[in-house]
């Protein structure tokens, strides 16, 4: 028995390094004392296995979540009280199918096995490992099998002591309660500098009671970090209240915001608690906070000075304990200079500014983002497992994302939604090709847009800017015949956003 991989699990614990890092050296022991194609260590999360460490697997796999009822011998692996070897002939579906990184587009005959990592009598994970060749693991004895998948449930265990000794206990109870009450929630997902930065400010943040604004273009995600900066709160065990300030009409936006009375207004027909009762001892979220009137952003600064609020129709104040979080793609520091936003609102809201990067500055996590969004995608359809071709992954590491993770999300479902048209057969791996994308129509920027005429600034700075929007967004709505949806991704607009700025500028769909 070769025993130095064994020795380098033991000597791994002694070292300083991160979880993700330690995880990895067990995969790589493992993979010395069982050769194998492929092997990789997964976390269960509720009913989710999540990758944590790998080898031999493509980088999309790294973000995908398998779900236990998907995937039976994953399920089958979870439920063996010992390690469990699959028959070379077996029918089930292989989780890794067009997963492993080599040439082949599936697994047609190869050894698959597995096992459990139990900590305290609870199923922490599993481990899997994936041989090409039939028979690879023929010679290698039961006995040293249960020590090496022993040695590495002891390590992880050992593992898992040394980062609750460093984690606060408290975080920790959050954390998992959070994962319990919402493992679908989808997570923030990037290797990025860019996005590592980001969550190291979330971070920061997060235990404190700082407002937040949170700002960038649409369809980057800012709901995600606000819902990221809640669950790593002291507030995580409360709710996290959220409201579209665009998506209401202005004459109900306050009662949203502090409730009403019965009687208050016509169809108020009973008192009605707002989001700020709501979010009591919580989070409220305001998105699009940059699209409220001033007249409300009167009474929203005076909340966020007191403490307090008043229904719509009451002389009663009720006091409110709710930490702030705001988002907006709007530059408000220009929208206070131009008498658009109060600069007292905007000092309380960005306490703490956090800017959200654009996809195009994430380097390559649109790939990981792809592999999260194709496994959701797969499941909804029915399908046993869709892949991204070389020339898809080529055509889409050329583009722009004007709009952002949002734009990906939607562009996936869609190209799913073709490839898997017509296909019969639920065990067929679909590939995803660049046809299938769409991208060679749509413009990577909004230079594309022809016929917008110079301006001189005769009738004044607002008068002359909102003469330009009018002869953008024309532009834009003439190349695509009138199509409101494409020309909000030139323009790169949310479609409400420019809805709403075209009624103001009087312009006709």
């Amino acid at each position: 028995m070769n025993l130095s991989p064994l020795l380098n699990i033991i000597e791994d614990l002694h070292r300083e390094s991160d979880p993700s890092r330690r995880y990895q050296n067990l995969v790589e022991s493992m993979q010395e004392l069982i050769p194998c194609d492929c092997i990789v260590l997964l976390k269960l999360d509720a009913d989710l296995l999540k990758p944590v460490a790998a080898i031999g697997l493509k980088d999309e796999a790294m973000a995908r979540r398998f779900p236990l009822k998907h995937h039976p011998r994953l399920q089958q692996i979870a439920q063996a009280p010992d390690f469990l070897r699959f028959d070379t002939d077996s029918l089930l579906p292989d989780p890794y199918d067009g997963l492993v990184d080599n040439d082949h587009t599936q697994l047609l005959v190869h050894d698959c096995m597995g096992s459990t990592i139990t900590i305290e009598g609870k199923i922490w994970g599993i481990l899997t490992l994936d041989a090409m060749q039939a028979g690879s693991f023929d010679r290698i004895d039961s006995a040293q099998l249960k020590i090496y998948f022993s040695a590495m449930g002891a390590a992880i265990r050992v593992s898992q002591h040394i980062e609750s000794l460093v984690a606060r206990a408290q975080h920790s109870h959050e954390l998992a309660h959070r994962l319990i009450k919402s493992p679908q929630e989808q997570p923030l997902i990037g290797r990025s500098k860019a996005i590592q930065s980001m969550q190291a400010e979330i971070q920061t943040v997060a235990p404190s009671d700082l407002s937040v604004l949170i700002t960038g273009e649409t369809g980057v995600g800012k709901e995600l970090v606000a819902r990221s900066i809640h669950q790593q709160s002291q507030r995580s065990e409360e709710i996290l209240v959220q409201i579209n300030c665009a998506a209401l009409p202005e004459n109900i936006v306050e009662s949203e915001l502090f409730g009403h009375v019965k009687g208050a207004f016509s169809g108020a027909v009973r008192d009605r608690s707002g989001r700020f009762e709501l979010a009591d001892g919580g989070s409220l979220f305001l998105d699009e906070v940059g699209e409220l009137s001033l007249s409300v952003q009167a009474k929203l600064l005076r909340t966020l000075q007191s403490g307090e609020i008043q229904r719509v129709g009451s002389d009663q104040t009720l006091s409110v304990d709710v930490r702030l979080i705001a988002a907006t793609n709007r530059d408000l520091q220009q929208a206070v200079k131009q008498g658009r936003f109060r600069a007292d609102l905007y000092h309380r809201l960005s306490v703490y500014p956090l800017h959200v990067p654009p996809l195009r500055e994430r380097g390559n996590d649109y790939i990981l983002l792809a592999g999260y969004f194709l496994e959701l995608s797969q499941h909804k359809l029915g399908v046993n497992k869709f892949r991204l071709s070389s020339k898809a992954l080529q055509l889409m590491s050329t583009y722009d994302w004007p709009g952002n993770v949002r734009e990906l999300e939607h562009l996936l479902s869609r190209a799913a939604l073709k490839s898997a048209t017509g296909r019969s057969g639920a065990r067929d791996i679909i590939s995803i090709d660049a046809k299938h994308l769409d991208l060679d129509s749509k413009p990577s920027n909004i230079e594309t847009i022809e016929e917008v005429q110079p301006i001189t600034a005769t009738q004044g700075m607002r008068k002359t800017v909102e003469q330009y929007q009018r002869q953008l967004i024309q532009s834009a709505l003439d190349k695509n015949q009138g199509k409101l949806a494409a020309t909000a991704r030139d323009l790169k607009l949310d479609r409400s956003n420019l809805v709403r700025l075209m009624n103001r500028l009087g312009i006709q769909s």
